[in-house]
């Protein structure tokens, strides 16, 4: 309990600074030195036990639409850094999309339902690949990755891409389908929203992302060394989480030209794209995830499993 009481000392100032930079008028965090002390900084010394000098730990931080990846990432990110001192880098699965002229081009050869940003085959698996083995490497030097705007739709400039130029002691990973797997074929037969039903009647795009979890993805999550994962009660909550998100989103880019920020419609319409993974996700990641990391109604950490 002193280590843990020495380092939310330590770390506390940083944290609270980035959490304030978060919040808006109508949502503020609650109960932060709870999740500091009672589940985050524990996370961090677990992390650490994990660590090897000789090459990074790459860790994949898997939840649901809304559930706080990026922010629960950026804490544990800046504890690790502050009290630890070690070098990480965090990246969203998101800023591996293909680009918009890459999906236009997918929607017209494969389906098109894929010119719609999130599911897997949207990724461009091969960059995240030679990420993981450069990074890997005893001759790293630096390198660039990119990063992608969502209120655009599209990949930033060349110019705003991260630039990695040490070697990490500790990789995250996060995104909504990080460490997903694939369904039998029996299991996409019947439709599951009224997306489904309607838009992919012959089952070419649900049997595309399957095949692709089934392949590259299977591939690319085997390099992950851990899981953790954000788990939120059902679907439904995680509609609401996604709204405020978005509403954040315009907060921050309102005065941004030719935005395209989602409508709540917009909102539940494209998550019907990742209801399939995700609900499957509910069932099978606690299987085989490092930590589970359960959240309440209030969007608040309410419990925390190691394994």
């Amino acid at each position: 309990m002193k280590l843990v009481n020495d380092c939310y000392i330590s770390v506390k100032k940083n944290c609270f600074k980035y959490i304030k930079s978060q919040e808006t008028n109508t949502n503020k965090f609650k109960n932060k030195d709870r999740m500091l002390k009672s589940y985050l900084i524990p996370l961090c010394f677990w992390i650490v036990k994990k660590t090897n000098k000789k090459k990074p730990l790459i860790i994949g931080l898997a939840g649901g639409q809304g559930t706080g990846k990026t922010t629960i990432t950026s804490i544990i990110s800046l504890i690790l850094k502050k009290y630890f001192k070690l070098n990480v880098f965090k990246i969203s699965i998101d800023d591996f999309y293909r680009t918009r002229n890459e999906r236009i081009k997918l929607s017209k050869y494969k389906h098109p339902l894929l010119m719609t940003r999130g599911v897997p085959g949207t990724h461009d698996c091969k960059i995240i690949s030679q990420f993981f083995k450069k990074v890997k490497s005893k001759k790293f030097k630096q390198l660039k990755l990119p990063k992608f705007d969502k209120s655009i739709d599209d990949r930033c400039p060349k110019k705003l891409w991260y630039k990695i130029n040490s070697r990490p002691d500790i990789i995250i990973l996060e995104g909504w389908c990080v460490g997903a797997k694939a369904q039998k074929n029996s299991q996409i037969l019947k439709p599951i929203n009224s997306l489904e039903k309607s838009k992919d009647l012959s089952l070419v795009w649900r049997k595309y992302v399957n095949n692709q979890l089934k392949k590259q993805y299977k591939s690319l999550f085997k390099q992950l060394n851990e899981i953790i994962y954000l788990r939120a009660n059902n679907f439904k909550v995680l509609q609401q989480w996604r709204i405020k998100q978005e509403k954040r989103l315009w907060l921050k880019s309102k005065n941004k030209k030719n935005l395209r920020i989602m409508s709540r419609g917009d909102i539940i319409n494209f998550m019907q794209t990742y209801q399939r993974i995700t609900q499957n996700m509910f069932k099978d990641v606690p299987k085989y995830a490092s930590i589970i990391m359960k959240l309440n109604s209030n969007h608040q950490i309410n419990s925390i499993n190691f394994k």
